[in-house]
């Protein structure tokens, strides 16, 4: 490698460094290993050899390491030197000591400049992929702050988080959004997984996560762990129910979600363009529970059918169609939010044995 080439390759590396965050000692070593490896694939696998790159020329130089052994006892050249050579090297030299000797390989080290570079270039690659990952990563199931960049003619939304960009596609995006491109917005981070290329990456805004993300966000007593979110139900852009519970019967759950003058629920809801949230509260009693889910529907009874998951529910006609729901939704939440399929029927029904 000649020394105007090593010293512009160096200069490449802190670039890179600088750039991308990938450490410039982390891609000497992977070069050193590479070309360590492409030495012995040239010159044979027994040899016993360092392939070290200087930091501060950049200058590539080959070592054969062997072992001092008494001259009567000299079995493997290829790791061994007798101490008569040995002393034609080194001045004074010990038996059983292991001494570097540099190799004089032009040829090699001519292609060495091209060589690293194609590992470079491989290992960026890998580190780029590493590095994205990490910072993903230990943000896996929050909420992350990016700016719209761009949108697809497939609407797309490709938004940016600190220099990297990740795709909030159509199933990921709530009815009640418009996205512009300029602007800031909160998604919530729901997989990040390693694959052969770069990692998956799954961002979110209809995603139940991020209602529970915004509430922790919201409301210190849920933070602080006084409050606990129970279950979280959400068709997005529509309408979601959230359950909540508090060991300490002085706190009013809901009223705490709430916040004064109904600001803290006021915030969440905005950030979700008018979602409208239910918050309920939570109850050990599985029939006390499905009741309380039902709101805003005024439940006569329910049955619990362990056997099927089922939690039969009568009401009467003039609450059917609230427990019910425009188009089912009330009843849909509720199943989710209950983790039971939901029978709702009047009591003329039950009655009548349908």
């Amino acid at each position: 490698m000649k020394s105007k080439d090593a010293k512009i390759f160096l200069e490449a590396l802190e670039e890179l460094e600088k750039e991308k965050g990938i450490s410039k000692e982390s891609l000497l070593s992977t070069v050193e290993q590479a070309l360590l490896a492409a030495y012995k694939k040239n010159y044979g696998e027994e040899e016993n050899v360092e392939v070290e790159i200087d930091r501060e020329t950049g200058d590539v130089k080959i070592y054969e390491v062997k072992t001092v052994v008494p001259t009567e006892d000299l079995y493997d050249a290829a790791i061994e030197i007798s101490y008569d050579d040995a002393l034609e090297i080194k001045k004074r030299v010990k038996i059983g000591e292991v001494i570097r000797i540099e190799v004089n390989c032009e040829e090699f080290r001519r292609n060495a400049i091209q060589n690293g570079k194609q590992i470079v270039i491989q290992k960026v690659r890998e580190a780029e992929r590493e590095y994205i990952y990490d910072r993903f990563k230990v943000k896996e199931h929050d909420i992350i702050n990016g700016i719209i960049r761009r949108i697809d003619e497939r609407k797309n939304v490709f938004i940016e988080f600190d220099g990297i960009e990740a795709i909030l596609p159509p199933v990921e995006q709530s009815p009640a959004d418009t996205y512009r491109v300029g602007e800031r917005i909160k998604v919530y981070l729901a997989e990040v997984e390693k694959t052969n290329k770069f990692p998956k990456i799954v961002i979110s805004r209809k995603h139940e996560g991020l209602l529970r993300k915004l509430f922790e966000w919201e409301i210190p007593e849920i933070t602080s762990g006084l409050i606990e979110i129970k279950a979280v139900a959400r068709e997005a852009g529509s309408r979601a129910k959230v359950a909540v519970y508090s060991a300490d019967p002085n706190i009013d759950t809901v009223g705490a979600c709430i916040g004064q003058k109904g600001l803290r629920i006021k915030n969440i809801v905005n950030e979700l363009n008018g979602e409208k949230i239910d918050i309920v509260v939570w109850k050990e009693s599985v029939e006390e529970f499905v009741s309380a889910v039902l709101s805003p529907a005024k439940v006569v009874s329910v049955e619990v059918v362990e056997e099927e998951n089922t939690a039969r529910v009568i009401v009467d006609n003039s609450q059917l169609s609230l427990a019910i729901g425009k188009n089912g939704q009330n009843a849909r939440l509720a199943a989710k939010l209950t983790g039971m399929r939901v029978d709702i029927k009047t009591a003329d029904r039950v009655e009548e044995g349908e």
